[in-house]
């Protein structure tokens, strides 16, 4: 189970193999061999690499959380003591390093960093304790939330203006150039490039549908950031991506106008009434955000 569901996660049998530390004929024999146990094709082989079958997503989905199950009892078996964050991208800081710092001071516990291209999910599927999440996008059913502070939002778009910018103008015209100062009132003119599993602005800022006339979307953040260097778009990212990414193909620029992005933490409702750890954490890290110097930013 933990072969195939490493081949679904890196869609191919190399890199599953390497990830596993075992030869890649050893590990197509063991998923060759789940298949055959339970008399279903999990995997579409091709020269590109492999893909999920319809009934290989839907098995995915249990083994995950099987394999989560799993690991906690030995966790547990062993006196093992921590918790997981997931996370998509750039953990805020300094608020990370003060809340793992204080965390495994006060608890003796370790606090295990995982990361992930949607944290819900992996919340949902047990693959992790507790998410943070940036945005105001619904986190939907029986989870909680912890507001910790919001950052500023700024515009990011590509250093060399290709055909279809940030900005187009009517039919048959160049694009327009990204101001130096962008503003959120023109989000109608925008071409917005959008991560949708963790990103934090997208159609669901615009309840009322007065965004952007134009999305690309993008599956995880690296997919965004590299969508955004290659012209397809503007994007817009809390401003910790000003300071902390160094990308030669990108510029950042100041955005007006625009609300704010909160940063939470979301944890499975059962989980926190049982769990001293996780309210260990939330202590923590309510105790970092009031303290942090951007906390509360706008």
């Amino acid at each position: 189970m933990r072969a195939f569901a490493a081949v679904a996660r890196r869609r191919s049998f190399t890199q599953a193999a390497q990830e596993l530390l075992i030869t890649q004929p050893a590990l197509s024999r063991t998923v060759g061999q789940l298949e055959a146990a339970l008399g279903v094709r999990l995997l579409d082989r091709s020269s590109r690499g492999a893909a999920l079958t319809d009934t290989g997503a839907e098995f995915l989905v249990h083994a995950e959380r099987t394999l989560a199950a799993f690991d906690a009892a030995l966790a547990a078996a062993r006196h093992e003591s921590a918790l997981r964050l997931g996370f998509s991208w750039l953990l805020p800081d300094p608020w990370a390093q003060q809340s793992i710092a204080r965390f495994e001071r006060d608890t003796g516990a370790r606090l295990e960093l995982v990361r992930c291209d949607d944290p819900l999910v992996a919340l949902d599927r047990q693959g992790v304790d507790v998410a943070l999440v940036r945005g105001g996008k619904p986190v939907g059913g029986a989870v909680r939330t912890v507001h910790l502070y919001d950052e500023r939002r700024v515009a990011v778009h590509a250093r060399e203006e290709p055909a279809g910018g940030g900005r187009e103008g009517s039919r048959g015209t160049p694009p327009q150039a990204v101001p130096d100062v962008v503003r959120w009132q023109d989000a109608p003119e925008w071409t917005l490039v959008v991560n949708t599993a963790s990103g934090t602005t997208g159609p669901w800022c615009w309840p009322d549908g007065d965004g952007p006339h134009r999305y690309v979307e993008t599956a995880n953040f690296d997919e965004w950031l590299e969508s955004v260097a290659a012209g397809r778009g503007l994007g817009v990212v809390p401003d910790v991506a000003e300071r902390r990414i160094h990308h030669p193909a990108l510029r950042f620029r100041p955005l007006t106008g625009a609300p704010p992005s909160p940063v939470r933490l979301v944890y499975r409702t059962e989980t926190g009434t049982g769990s001293p750890l996780l309210r260990r954490f939330l202590d923590a890290a309510l105790e970092a955000a009031v303290t942090c110097t951007h906390a509360g930013e706008a």
